[in-house]
């Protein structure tokens, strides 16, 4: 019945992780696509396009952070589990500030650098234009993020798994235990034992 359970929690895990990846996917997409545009448009602009940067290392994160979930449900190791809940600890905390910045406070956008390749001000705007989705969106992510770290909790509380390996081995004990004990039984002294004691004999005579 554990088995069964801990199987069912891993593929949980694993469900709810993919969330991440595919977002990660996303951005990675978005922000290559935002790139080519950009250079194609460029003319001779030293600045850097931190936006499009931003983007594509939030993707590059919530990938790794995926492929970590993933190896951590598949290894059953508690090390792994705890590092996997640090990361999405950490990402979700992250989301809470920049969410809060942007509610609480109504001069945001000044706490962001100049962005000189105006899809800041896109993105901003398909936020507004899309908020019911946009926010939908959202609350799917961070529930997903917030439910992985609650199944990982569990899955570390339940300890390592013992595989079929160890059943197997307590039943085979058994019939190897009457191999060793004829092996001491006919041991090669009990059927020469008189030999070298006859030779002696001849010898003293």
């Amino acid at each position: 019945m554990g088995r069964i359970v801990r199987s069912c929690l891993q593929s949980v895990l694993k469900l709810v992780n993919s969330v991440g990846g595919l977002v990660g996917v996303g951005l990675i997409l978005y922000s290559f696509w935002m790139m080519r545009v950009w250079y194609r448009e460029i003319h001779a602009d030293p600045t850097r396009p931190w936006f499009i940067y931003t983007f594509l290392g939030l993707g590059v994160s919530l990938c790794l952070i995926a492929c970590s979930g993933h190896i951590a449900s598949e290894t059953d190791n508690g090390h792994c589990l705890s590092c996997y809940m640090v990361l999405v600890f950490l990402l979700v905390m992250l989301e809470a500030a920049v969410t809060a910045d942007i509610v609480l406070n109504n001069d945001w956008e000044e706490d962001f650098p100049v962005d000189t390749t105006g899809r800041f001000k896109e993105f901003k705007h398909f936020i507004k234009s899309n908020f019911d989705f946009c926010k939908w969106i959202g609350l799917v992510i961070v529930a997903a993020q917030v439910t992985s770290i609650f199944i990982a909790m569990i899955l570390k509380a339940l300890g390592p798994s013992r595989g079929n390996y160890y059943d197997t081995d307590d039943d085979s004990v058994p019939s190897r235990l009457p191999l060793l004990r004829n092996q001491v039984q006919h041991s090669p002294y009990t059927g020469d034992s008189h030999v070298p004691v006859k030779s002696d004999s001849w010898n003293v005579r």
